[in-house]
C-alpha cells in the first residue's frame, strides 16, 4: 500500500486518524498498521498505545457496528454476530453488541422485512414456494430460524 515505510511516530499519527475518522476492530487498525511497513513488536505497542489513549475500542466499536447493521442494512443477529467474527472481535463482546438490539425492534424489523417480501410474492400461487422464498430471505438477512417459523405461522 505504502511506498515508504514510515516511522513509528508517523504511523502512530495516522493510525490516530484513522481511528478518529470512523470506529474500527483491532484487525482492521493491525492490518492499516502492517501496511505502513511497521514490525510486529512496532505494530503491537502502537495497538496499546491507541487503546490506552481510547481511540481504539473493541466494545464501542462492536456496538455501534451492531447498531448501523440492525437500523440501516436491517440485518438479523446471526449475520451481524458472523461478520463481527470475521472482524476477530471476541465472543464476549458480540454478545454484549447484540444485547444493544431490543427485543420489540428485532421483531419488528423482521416483521417488516416479512411483510414487504410478501408483498412482493403476491404473484406467486404455491403457498408451498411462497413461504420457502420467504424463509430463505430471511434466513439470507440473518433472522433465526425460530423467528422465522414465528412469523411463517
Amino acid at each position: 500500500m505504502y511506498k515508504q515505510q514510515l516511522t513509528k511516530e508517523q504511523a502512530h499519527q495516522k493510525a490516530k486518524h484513522y481511528c478518529a475518522y470512523q470506529e474500527r476492530c483491532h484487525s482492521e487498525v493491525k492490518e492499516k498498521l502492517y501496511g505502513f511497513g511497521l514490525r510486529k513488536a512496532d505494530v503491537e505497542e502502537l495497538l496499546s498505545k491507541l487503546i490506552e489513549e481510547d481511540y481504539l475500542n473493541e466494545e464501542r466499536f462492536a456496538v455501534q457496528f451492531t447498531g448501523g447493521r440492525f437500523r440501516m442494512k436491517q440485518w438479523g443477529r446471526v449475520k451481524i454476530k458472523y461478520e463481527l467474527k470475521q472482524k476477530q472481535v471476541s465472543e464476549y463482546v458480540i454478545k454484549k453488541a447484540l444485547k444493544t438490539i431490543t427485543e420489540e425492534d428485532y421483531w419488528a424489523t423482521a416483521q417488516k422485512l416479512y411483510d414487504q417480501k410478501l408483498q412482493q410474492l403476491k404473484g406467486e400461487t404455491n403457498q408451498f414456494i411462497r413461504k420457502k422464498k420467504l424463509s430463505d430471505y430471511l434466513l439470507q438477512k440473518g433472522y433465526e430460524h425460530a423467528v422465522i417459523n414465528e412469523l411463517l405461522n
